[in-house]
């Protein structure tokens, strides 16, 4: 799984830095220490896509985007799939058809973008349903893209061998999410991380005490304009 993350983390630094939002910075990106579990899909790096003029609007405690450009760059990315690809995309959007998905891909994956305050009935879902079989939790990753931040769950289906990735985004101000711990136990590290790192507040969550960072440290040094040049060893 160490592999699957990593490439990951990858993908997204080079998607989030793409979007003009400034340059690379070293935590940008979260992981979390992987956890055990079988071999795991390889995930090829991501070219850079190009920036569009896309309309970012606050609703709820997530944030949705629509543009005629980026509509277009998404049935692209939907066509590009594999045809097993796009059947698990259509058979997901039928299963969260109540909570209005918007499709795209990840790479060579299949993607879901729904609002954050349906992440965790969403996921909930993802993992009952039989046909998606969703079980395991392989990587819950957070983007700073400065305006708002986003939150990628990657989800695997142990028997049919298929991966989906759910995306979602808050705001920078009130970023709030529910937790998905009640649905997959490793989300616990991961969600801490993220609350470290990113301040992300996860409603639900049994205990968001630090995981890499001690108590009491100010600041979030996951965001890009966290001041590491006058970070103070402690």
């Amino acid at each position: 799984m160490q592999g699957f993350c990593l490439n990951v983390v990858d993908i997204l630094i080079e998607e989030s830095n793409s979007q003009g939002l400034g340059g690379d910075h070293p935590d940008s990106v979260q992981s979390e220490t992987d956890q055990p579990g079988s071999d795991q899909p390889d995930v090829a790096k991501l070219p850079a896509e190009q920036p569009t003029d896309e309309i970012v609007q606050a609703e709820g405690n997530g944030i949705a985007a629509d543009s005629t450009a980026e509509s277009v760059e998404v049935s692209a990315e939907v066509a590009a799939l594999s045809q097993a690809a796009r059947d698990l995309l259509t058979a997901s959007q039928e299963v969260f058809k109540d909570f209005h998905p918007e499709a795209g891909a990840l790479d060579d994956l299949p993607q879901l973008t729904i609002q954050a305050k349906d992440t965790a009935l969403v996921c909930s879902l993802a993992k009952s349903d039989p046909q998606l079989g969703m079980r395991q939790l392989l990587c819950l990753a957070c983007v700073d893209y400065q305006d708002h931040l986003q939150l990628v769950y990657f989800l695997h289906s142990l028997e049919t061998d298929k991966t989906l990735v759910l995306k979602t985004s808050v705001t920078v101000d009130n970023p709030l999410v529910p937790s998905i711990t009640g649905v997959w136990q490793a989300g616990d590290w991961y969600e801490r991380e993220a609350h470290d790192l990113f301040g992300v507040e996860f409603e639900g969550h049994p205990g968001l005490t630090p995981l890499l960072l001690y108590e009491g440290f100010e600041g979030y040094p996951g965001r890009k304009d966290f001041p590491f040049n006058e970070y103070q060893e402690y």
